[in-house]
């Protein structure tokens, strides 16, 4: 056996544990195959507790694509522990939401289940009967950025603001 073989075996073993890693990252954050709803189900009203809410970037897209009025809204989150992102829905709203920072539990009306997000995770947000709530399990802070498409009367320019 040569020095070079021991050096390949590591790091192909390296290389398979980096994709195990990358596979159990994929199917976080998810809700389970066996627990997805065909029919959304009601989930608990929640209102807002601890959430600043900060836009980072707006995109006006009239004109684009023969897009209306609207706009591609960027913001960041920072959900206070034990804080709350109230229920809400995404019918006719569009988002991407990435977890910067910290974990969330999802309230999804599409999953029998709460799906646990955590540092690194995205999730898409969008579709008939698509409405859910956050809640932040731990006494620290969460920090997600979300990116959505929004009509002039939703867009939220305003300075921060806290709720409590």
């Amino acid at each position: 056996m040569t020095r070079q073989q021991p050096a390949n075996t590591l790091a192909l073993g390296a290389l398979a544990t980096g994709l195990v890693l990358l596979g159990v990252q994929a199917q976080a954050g998810v809700c389970p195959s066996d627990k997805v709803l065909k029919v959304p189900r009601a989930i608990e009203s929640k209102d807002s507790v601890g959430v600043t809410r900060e836009t980072l970037s707006t995109v006006n897209l009239k004109g684009w694509r023969s897009v209306g009025d609207l706009f591609l809204r960027t913001r960041r989150l920072v959900i206070a522990g034990h804080g709350v992102v109230p229920t809400h829905n995404h019918d006719d709203r569009p988002s991407i939401v990435f977890i910067v920072k910290g974990e969330l539990i999802e309230h999804s009306t599409l999953c029998a289940v709460p799906i646990r997000h955590q540092t690194g995770d995205w999730t898409p947000e969008f579709g008939p009967g698509h409405g859910h709530w956050w809640e932040n399990p731990n006494a620290g802070e969460a920090i997600v950025t979300s990116s959505d498409v929004v009509d002039q009367e939703t867009i939220d320019l305003d300075k921060p603001k806290m709720d409590m």
